[in-house]
């Protein structure tokens, strides 16, 4: 059972006077505390530490745990290059990466991403697939990649990560079509559903999928990326979440519960809800700490970390 933290590399919810070096050392108060994993996320429409940058600096400052991304969007960078960049990552880490990957979200949050990056938005779901097998081509010494939408010929010698094939890969979604792709291709899961069932739900699904095409369950780890804040009260923290909602997403509280998973309350009000998700079977939680300000952040830091050796005692295994 696994706990990591998204560190709040994205400057909205920052205040006036943080400094982004403050993330390096909350990247080691995290390791030190007892976390299993620190996690980053990737975008170009709002001002933040780039993901893969901020990776690197955590390989140096860390020493155990996983670093990972959640969720990495490929498109956003050359493909070969890509794959060099993260073989780095693995290398210079000893090992410790894992990239979850997605393909963006409709709307205002994924589709300017595309027009910045000059490519288009159909089809991206199979660019999405093709980039992660021409990376693990890479990794395993490939010197050419012929697929449908990616083609390279006299590919010269790249980077090689730490581990042989590279590191795991994860998907982020829930669609029937990302379950499927889940269970068939990749090595994690990492999605962000309200209602535990749903967890549930679409677990079964991906492990229907992995032992369609000849996969064992245990070959995909079933993550959860969940925001939650600790408070005196479920009143108090889901008011601290709303102003933290605007400012990050430009939504209510009440709108942003409806498509990702929240949890706030007391420790064990808390604790409760991330049970729920665990008894559904996620295995490895990341944790978005909902409030403003990296003083704050720290703060909601030390009362996750409180919580860790209990959401661990809580697991049970999961029947498939």
């Amino acid at each position: 059972m696994d706990i990591g933290v998204l560190l709040p590399t994205g400057t909205a919810p920052w205040g006036a006077d943080d400094d982004a070096r403050e993330l390096i050392a909350f990247g080691r108060h995290a390791e030190r505390a007892g976390l299993s994993s620190l996690f980053v996320n990737d975008s170009l429409i709002s001002p933040r530490i780039e993901a893969l940058t901020m990776l690197a600096a955590l390989a140096a400052a860390t020493d155990t745990v996983t670093l990972g991304t959640a969720a990495l969007m490929p498109f956003l960078r050359r493909p070969v290059q890509a794959a060099q960049s993260l073989a780095s990552i693995d290398l210079l880490s000893g090992g410790r990466l894992t990239v979850t990957v997605g393909a963006g979200f409709p709307g205002r949050f994924g589709r300017p991403l595309y027009t910045l990056s000059e490519l288009p938005w159909e089809r991206r779901f199979a660019r999405l697939d093709e980039t992660v097998a021409l990376w693990r081509a890479l990794w395993d010494g490939a010197d050419a990649f012929h697929g449908e939408i990616l083609r390279f010929t006299d590919i010269p010698p790249t980077t090689r990560p730490f581990r042989a094939g590279g590191p795991p890969l994860w998907l982020g979604g829930a669609t029937p079509a990302a379950l499927a792709r889940a269970g068939r291709l990749y090595d994690g899961w990492l999605p962000y559903p309200p209602d535990p069932a749903d967890y549930a739900s679409g677990l079964h699904a991906i492990h229907k999928a992995a032992a369609d095409a000849g996969r064992t369950t245990e070959a995909i780890t079933p993550a959860l990326f969940v925001s939650a804040r600790i408070d005196d009260d479920i009143d108090s923290g889901r008011r601290a979440l709303d102003e933290y909602a605007l400012a990050t997403y430009g939504m209510p509280l009440r709108e942003l519960e409806k498509i990702q998973a929240v949890v706030t309350g007391s420790a064990d009000q808390v604790l409760e809800h991330l049970g729920a998700y665990v008894a559904a079977g996620a295995r490895h939680i990341v944790v978005r700490l909902g409030c403003l300000g990296l003083h704050a952040q720290r703060d909601q830091l030390e009362r996750l970390a409180d919580l860790v050796p209990a959401v661990r005692t809580s697991h049970q295994p999961a029947s498939s």
